[in-house]
């Protein structure tokens, strides 16, 4: 097939996104184009996410879509991959428009499963048995050189790179399938890591994330040496032209964290930002979430990550109308987001996942309209405390990592007309959007802010 274009979709988290990275690297290799529309594809891929119903509902409506399509374009091939083809595996080939069903283990193999698709018009599952058996030694290596061969900066936001650590999740949070697609935790080899970021700053990245399901929890052994995130960090540091390091998403872990807050305070690259769901402020409700802390010990938790590190920013995760939520629990929710002072939170309305604890001994007994008043509610106290919180930074010149021209127009134009709007980002991960050049992108500069919102920094370029 000459002039092959490839549509890919990705639905879900950051870790998913990095997959649609490495995946189409290696498409492009194999000679496609990418296309922003599945109108003219020949292959298209969605990368699915299994943690929200709405997030798999979206999958099976582009999925009718595309079976539309087919009927005009009948050599158009439809892979499904990520962790809603792990979860219903051979399920998906009921609907025949899908080709492809692709578990997250098995994506080093997809373009093979796409040529052989095209050249013998059949289809194909290939996805985890039994996803929580620890993988061999071959797969995980398979899985580590597709990574360092397909990793690249120049398919992320300008100079910035995403770099995985670890797979998995043995944390089995009652309401949470990522075990259930996503397999038992797997850490990285640190040289591995190291080797892999070194060539992405050779490459140009300015800054790098580390991803991890529960990324804190990372720990790999070799001879009597335990590495552990501290130990990672201060590896990474040693790189010469990186010069912002992150890591996401932290599990509040009692036993190790301390030394990760550490660390933040004493590596000057690692940057100031703590992602550290909580999803509860009721103690109740955290242990029938089977979360191994009380709220107390995750407030404590924040005061030892501020008394390391000051000026640490930090934003966390919270899921109202879980089964059984009183208006108590719910208000023990709002006090503990009051308390912790974030910088932001992402709020969601629960919803059932099926195999998942909770969905098989507990009902889903909040009415959607009381789960919607709550994130609402939730949403607004936050905002008022992150409108109080982004004043500390008004007249402050801040150094931020410019991404590219903002999407929104959000300051007066007619001021600065020669110049677009970019929007940027501080250590602290708040989004600043000001005038310049766009030759800024991928570079850092000097912002002094001016005028502060909720979600946004707006300044003048220094």
């Amino acid at each position: 097939m000459k002039d092959k274009k490839l549509y890919i979709k990705s639905f879900g988290c950051q870790m998913n996104k990095l997959d649609a990275g490495l995946v189409t690297a290696a498409f492009e290799e194999d000679g496609y184009s990418i296309t922003d529309t599945e109108d003219n594809a020949d292959v298209v891929l969605f990368n699915t996410c299994s943690v929200r119903a709405n997030a798999e509902n979206r999958v099976h409506s582009r999925i009718g879509y595309i079976g539309h399509l087919k009927k005009t374009r009948p050599h158009m091939v439809l892979g499904i991959i990520g962790c809603m083809a792990q979860r219903l595996g051979e399920e998906f080939l009921k609907d025949t428009a899908v080709d492809i069903v692709c578990g997250p283990s098995q994506i080093p193999d997809l373009l093979g499963m796409v040529n052989d698709v095209i050249s013998e018009r059949k289809k194909i599952v290939s996805v985890c048995a039994d996803v929580r058996e620890k993988p061999d030694a071959t797969i995980s290596e398979t899985l580590d050189e597709f990574e360092y061969a397909f990793d690249s900066s120049k398919d992320q936001k300008t100079n910035q790179a995403f770099v995985r650590v670890m797979r998995g999740c043995n944390n089995f949070c009652s309401y949470c399938i990522v075990p259930f697609v996503r397999g038992p935790e797997v850490s990285r080899k640190p040289q591995q890591i190291f080797d892999q970021c070194k060539k992405l700053v050779d490459e140009g990245a300015k800054q790098i994330t580390l991803l991890g399901q529960t990324v804190n929890s990372y720990e790999y052994s070799a001879g009597e040496k335990t590495y552990r995130l501290p130990d990672l960090l201060e590896m990474l540091s040693e790189i010469d032209s990186l010069k912002w390091l992150r890591f996401i998403t932290s599990y509040p872990n009692l036993n190790h964290d301390e030394d990760l807050f550490k660390a933040m305070g004493e590596l000057d690259k690692v940057c100031p930002y703590l992602h550290m769901p909580a999803q509860s402020g009721s103690d109740r409700i955290l242990k029938a979430m089977n979360r191994h802390y009380s709220a107390q010990q995750y407030l404590d938790q924040l005061a030892v990550a501020r008394s390391y590190v000051p000026d640490i920013a930090i934003a966390g995760d919270f899921i109202v109308g879980f089964p059984g939520e009183t208006d108590e629990d719910f208000e023990a929710t709002v006090e503990l987001v009051k308390k912790a002072n974030y910088k932001n939170i992402f709020a969601f309305k629960y919803s059932p996942r099926p195999g998942t604890k909770t969905d098989k001994k507990l009902e889903d007994n909040i009415p959607e309209e009381i789960k919607k008043l709550r994130n609402n509610e939730l949403l607004k106290v936050q905002e008022q405390i992150s409108a109080e919180y982004n004043k500390r930074y008004e007249g402050k010149i801040l150094e931020v990592l410019v991404e590219g021209p903002s999407k929104k127009a959000h300051l007066n134009k007619a001021q600065n007309a020669n110049n677009p709007q970019l929007i940027a980002r501080t250590a602290t991960d708040h989004i600043v959007v000001f005038n310049g050049p766009e030759s800024l992108a991928g570079n850092f500069a000097q912002v002094e802010i001016e005028k502060t919102m909720p979600l946004t920094l707006f300044g003048n370029l220094v």
